[in-house]
């Protein structure tokens, strides 16, 4: 079974006369492959591939992993530090992001945080290059530039009422300092959920202000996750 998709749809493919072709992985940390999150990513991944970049787009919940399991393996002396111990679905794509030119980090917001799967996929990730050691906070072996979309059924309102910004800053934070870069950001708030509402206990939302929403906002926050593909590469 092949657990990840290269994105051809847009160019990926194309070859540059033998030059080096950047590579941009994105991380789906949706279980929907073709939900509002996996839509920004391929619009992210378009624009890196107009841009001239190689794309690569992984759907974390098509994989069998775990997060961290607190075995220090990546912290001890007598290892090469910034690898995990675990052997799963995982472990190769971790490899190939080492080799990436930038990474793009997708996930829907659950319950007032990321979702269960990219949370498992950034311990696995951050918490393997990092090393308790003053001298050196990261052994990743190069600046990665990167990137976090979230979409959220909250809206803007929500996210300062609940401080989200403040929440998932601690993720970005973490993100500039093991992958040395600095941190660019989509938020996508009051995403439209379900193709038709009357089949489930929604009262709390307005349908059609969600879907008028969703006409005028979401073609641009497309066309903001492009400019972040495009972005990242140059």
């Amino acid at each position: 079974m092949k657990y990840y998709a290269h994105v051809t749809d847009a160019g990926a493919e194309q070859s540059n006369g033998g030059t080096d072709m950047k590579k941009i992985i994105a991380i789906n940390g949706s279980p929907r492959r073709n939900g509002n999150t996996a839509e920004l990513l391929q619009h992210a991944l378009r624009g890196a591939a107009d841009a001239g970049a190689e794309t690569e787009l992984v759907h974390l919940y098509s994989l069998k992993f775990t997060g961290c399991l607190s075995c220090f393996y990546c912290k001890r002396k007598d290892v090469a530090h910034g690898v995990c111990a675990l052997k799963d679905d995982l472990a190769p794509v971790l490899e190939r992001i080492k080799q990436a030119d930038a990474l793009i980090m997708g996930a829907p917001i659950y319950f007032m945080n990321l979702s269960a799967g990219m949370v498992a996929f950034i311990e696995r990730l951050f918490f393997s290059n990092y090393i308790y050691s003053e001298e050196i906070p990261t052994v990743f072996p190069k600046p990665l530039p990167h990137a976090f979309i979230y979409t959220m059924n909250m809206t803007e309102a929500h996210v300062e009422q609940f401080k989200m910004r403040e929440r998932l800053g601690i993720y970005e934070g973490s993100a500039a300092r093991i992958l040395r870069a600095e941190t660019k950001n989509l938020w996508a708030y009051n995403t439209y959920q379900f193709s038709d509402y009357s089949k489930y206990e929604s009262s709390i939302f307005n349908e059609p202000e969600k879907a008028a929403y969703r006409k005028e906002v979401f073609p641009k926050q497309c066309a903001e996750a492009y400019e972040i593909g495009k972005a990242l590469v140059s």
